[in-house]
């Protein structure tokens, strides 16, 4: 009887493992094609999303519940976290969103949303404070748009020299701390305001929702397209951004394996 409780114990375990139960942690280095749908596709010329077979989410306080491992079983191999705003704020939902993430296999980043009524000093140490170094994570983010809804920084916008003057002292601290050089996140309207197109060493995530990136970036190289605010993914409750990487699946694991905290 025992030998027989053993067995059928052991075939459980394989079925599961099989069906993909909500057990089951799929490594960080293995990815899994995207099951997206959208609520208002768009018709890309090419490449679009589709081309690249390695896709993730951007999440916040407003993705209030998402099942991680449902998600990376519908082929979320990535995900940039909000973490925190100026030089003050904290997402509320970053802590469960950065344990969630880590604890389904999914390759986890953090970002950070910039304001420029505070010094990129007291930024980026807002950043840290909040942000574990953690083994195995993404390089953190330095989220660059302009931002028309603070009730006290909203019409604040310098000129291009102030701006990249305040990303690099951002970037040169967070890249000290941590260790691997920061990702910038942008978009269009304040890529071409802030003449990005000449701040050079770095990887880029771009925001482009009706084009392809080479279509609105001319010329500039990207590691991340984030091209769509209206996912659907089973696990993730309402609307979720979509995000592409720019390589092959082997690109991927090379570019994680050189990316990821220590």
């Amino acid at each position: 009887m025992m030998i027989l409780r053993s067995m059928l114990l052991a075939s459980l375990v394989l079925v599961l493992a099989a069906c993909g139960g909500p057990d089951r942690v799929i490594p960080v280095g293995t990815p899994i094609a995207p099951n997206f749908r959208d609520a208002d596709p768009v018709d890309f010329n090419a490449p679009a999303p589709a081309r690249y077979p390695v896709h993730g989410i951007d999440a916040a306080r407003f993705q209030n519940s998402i099942d991680w491992a449902q998600a990376r079983r519908n082929g979320v191999n990535f995900a940039f976290i909000k973490a925190t705003e100026g030089g003050d704020l904290l997402d509320p939902a970053f802590g469960d969103h950065w344990r969630g993430a880590g604890g389904a296999g999914v390759a986890r980043g953090a970002y950070h949303f910039y304001y420029f009524c505070t010094t990129p000093e007291v930024q980026a140490r807002w950043f840290i404070r909040n942000v574990p170094k953690t083994k195995g994570m993404l390089p953190p983010v330095l989220d660059m748009e302009w931002n028309p809804f603070s009730p006290t920084c909203a019409h604040r916008r310098p000129n291009a020299d102030v701006v990249q003057d305040e990303m690099r002292r951002w970037l040169r601290i967070v890249e000290a701390h941590y260790g691997q050089r920061p990702i910038i996140y942008t978009t269009p309207r304040f890529y071409e305001e802030n003449e990005l197109a000449g701040f050079r060493g770095f990887e880029y995530w771009l925001r482009t929702t009706a084009k392809n990136p080479r279509e609105v970036y001319h010329g500039q190289s990207w590691r991340f397209w984030q091209y769509s605010m209206t996912g659907l993914i089973e696990g993730i409750d309402g609307t979720v951004d979509l995000n592409a990487f720019s390589g092959s699946r082997a690109e991927w694991a090379a570019w994680v394996a050189a990316r990821q905290m220590r």
